[in-house]
């Protein structure tokens, strides 16, 4: 039977044809396990997964081994982009057992959804001292029918020790300098002062720890903060991790020197980065930051743009090499024969020196990966590298495209949206905001619940609350519950877009949003959960406040609280922000490779965050100057409001006018204001943080 035929996900269509018997999760999955009396195979990726893929060809395509499957299991698949609940928690319990995590993510659980054994990939035939998907089949099949008691004691002792995991803190505090100074510490014993980058590989792209480096730059001046940013960033910009032709960054590297990527390309990868690059520009006025801000915002209008409106979630790792046969990285990588075909003898080997590709390769097949490796490369005559460039491009769209996963997942598409609003507004690029626009219109029209203006707050809501789904396809909702990150995400994405427009919509919208934050995913004690509390009930509610590839639910919520209260002087708003932030001062001087989103926040928190009120429109003498100068402010976390004079719908431009008949902006901070100014460069001198 075909159950995942109707399904939105791409990853779980992609398993739509297989001889195994795949149910989606759902309790009729764990009530057909009862009912037959055998485990259930949770068996949970992505589309854009290399591995899975693997994974899929090996085994679930292998009509011996769905057999074995149909038989003696019920086979669950999950798109863990769809259900970040589900993988979160079964997750926890892989990588508690076995010491590491990843996907494919393999786990036998018993019909009551509680799990006992884990693993990730398995290959075909014993490799590499793993063993056989087959073999671990047959050895689960056996200790199921053989010793069941003891496997539900082992199911039952994993489950309370999950559930048991909760976080709790007792009156917890805000971090100070202390915590940011430990936190600085911590990051620059690990970071890689050679080739930039934190840790060896495989290496991903420190998305939010840059964010915070640049952060403590602004509000300290601290000069060593800003050249770990500096060189991380060069350093991915040069590597094979960037896209040299069409822009966009490939997931992570497999090696310690960005040179060859894992080249699936995901949405939040590119947001959360180009968004860094830009504030990098803002920094520094680096032009070579600029361009990468723009090719990259360009690169997820282009290629991830949906018809509706939103962004799809990720680019394939895999396609076509021209002859039917599908490899990684076939669609990106070149031979100095392939340069010379299309570039002719002497373009060619001026592209193969400038891009570091070589006879020997630096992939598979003697292929490479195009890179920027020598500065020198690019004194070469820049019109001439441009040709080069745009006729690689041109030859490379010829060639068999990766599968694109066409869900559109709320808490992504926020995070693009901050990221095109703010780099349409720095570098002119009025389109860059309309595709931000575009994406916050899809997400309050078809991802949230209440799109029509009706009142659906729940018992313990307050009216205006709003609910989301997770993510939508060609238009239509998707049915599970969006989770934290979706809220957090979502509310930040329309806060940015509202300090970019000044289009009151988006604050009001990004407040529902939080408003079901504090009633539906806030703790007793103030700590934050992934999931709400009228949510599926799985073995223990997820709680992580710890950064992964994209911000914590945690912390995404947290920071936008943070900036809604700045908005409208919300005590509530900021009194649960604080209280969120304690997990910062505990983790800061312990982890911060993995709470930068928390440490960007409290950077905000002990900046202010400045409040800038731009009274003032389009007739008015000034407006524009003063808007630009404060949206380029480097001040942690600044919050942006823009409106005519008058303006009654957004609480920081209450009871502000113009002056002498011209925009004025108003900066306040810490309960304290500046008299208001006319003049740019006043403006700029009030917002500068140190």
């Amino acid at each position: 039977m075909n159950r995942l035929a109707t399904s939105q996900s791409p990853y779980l269509l992609q398993h739509a044809d297989n001889p195994v018997d795949w149910w989606p999760w759902t309790p009729e999955a764990f009530a057909e396990a009862k009912e037959r009396g055998v485990p259930v195979l949770l068996s949970v990726g992505y589309a854009a997964c290399h591995w899975c893929h693997v994974m899929a060809h090996e085994s679930f395509e292998d009509e011996g081994t769905a057999a074995f499957l149909n038989a003696h299991f019920v086979c669950v698949k999950v798109d863990r982009e769809e259900r970040p609940d589900v993988d979160a928690v079964y997750m926890e319990a892989v990588q508690a057992a076995t010491g590491q995590g990843g996907w494919p993510m393999t786990v036998f659980l018993t019909p009551d959804a509680e799990p006992f054994y884990f693993g990730t990939y398995f290959p075909p035939a014993p490799r590499h001292g793993m063993p056989s998907f087959r073999q671990v089949l047959e050895g689960v099949r056996v200790a199921w029918e053989d010793r069941r008691e003891e496997v539900a004691d082992v199911a039952a002792r994993i489950t309370r020790d999950l559930a048991g995991r909760g976080l709790r803190y007792d009156a917890p505090r805000v971090p100070g300098g202390e915590e940011m100074g430990a936190a600085l510490l911590g990051l620059t014993r690990e970071f890689d002062a050679v080739r930039g980058g934190f840790g060896g590989a495989p290496k991903f792209p420190p998305s939010m720890v840059l964010e915070f480096l640049l952060r403590h730059h602004a509000r300290t001046g601290s000069q060593g903060a800003l050249q770990m940013a500096e060189a991380t960033c060069e350093a991915m910009a040069r590597g094979g991790i960037y896209d040299q032709l069409g822009g966009g960054f490939a997931r992570y590297s497999v090696d310690a020197e960005w040179i060859v990527p894992h080249f699936e390309k995901m949405l939040y990868d590119n947001a959360l980065l180009c968004r860094v690059y830009a504030h990098l520009w803002r920094a520094t006025g680096s032009e070579a930051a600029r361009r990468v801000a723009l090719e990259t915002a360009d690169f997820m209008v282009r290629e991830l743009g949906t018809e509706q409106g939103g962004f799809a979630s990720a680019l394939d790792a895999d396609s076509d090499d021209g002859t039917g046969t599908p490899h990684e990285g076939a669609y990106y990588v070149w031979t100095p024969a392939q340069l010379a075909e299309v570039l002719g003898e002497e373009d060619g080997e001026l592209a193969a020196r400038v891009f570091g590709v070589t006879e020997e390769g630096t992939f598979e097949r003697g292929a490479s990966v195009l890179r920027l490796p020598d500065p020198d490369g690019e004194l070469t005559d820049a019109d001439r590298l441009a040709s080069v460039r745009e006729r690689l491009l041109a030859a490379r769209e010829l060639r068999p495209r990766p599968a694109r996963d066409e869900k559109v997942v709320t808490a992504w598409n926020g995070l693009a949206v901050a990221a095109l609003a703010e780099t349409g507004a720095y570098f002119a690029r009025p389109d860059l905001v309309a595709a931000a626009t575009a994406a916050a219109g899809l997400l309050a029209s078809v991802h949230t619940e209440n799109a029509d203006g009706t009142d659906t707050a729940g018992e313990g809501e307050r009216a205006g609350a709003a609910r989301l789904v997770r993510t939508s396809r060609d238009g239509a909702a998707g049915g599970s519950a969006g989770v934290l990150e979706d809220y957090g995400d979502a509310a930040e994405g329309y806060l940015t877009l509202y300090a970019v427009t000044g289009a009151p919509e988006w604050l009001e919208r990004a407040g529902a949003l939080l408003e079901t934050v504090l009633t539906r995913f806030v703790g007793e004690d103030g700590t934050l959960f992934d999931t709400a509390d009228d949510a599926e009930r799985l073995i223990r509610r997820p709680q992580d406040p710890t950064d992964n590839a994209v911000p914590s639910g945690w912390s995404a919520a947290t920071g936008a609280l943070l900036s809604y209260a700045a908005y409208t002087g919300s005590a509530r708003h900021r009194e649960a922000a604080e209280r969120a932030l304690g997990i910062v001062r505990e983790l800061a001087g312990r982890v911060p490779r993995f709470v930068g989103w928390g440490l960007s926040v409290a950077e905000a928190l002990l900046d202010g965050p400045r409040e800038v009120a731009i009274v003032g429109d389009s007739s008015h003498a000034g407006t524009d100057e003063l808007h630009r100068t404060a949206l380029l402010s480097t001040a942690p976390g600044a919050v942006v409001a823009l409106g005519g004079p008058g303006e009654t719908d957004v609480p920081l431009l209450r009871g502000r006018d113009l002056v002498e008949g011209r925009a004025a902006a108003y900066v306040c901070r810490g309960f304290v204001c500046d008299a208001p100014t006319v003049d740019a460069s006043v403006l700029e001198s009030l917002l500068r943080a140190v």
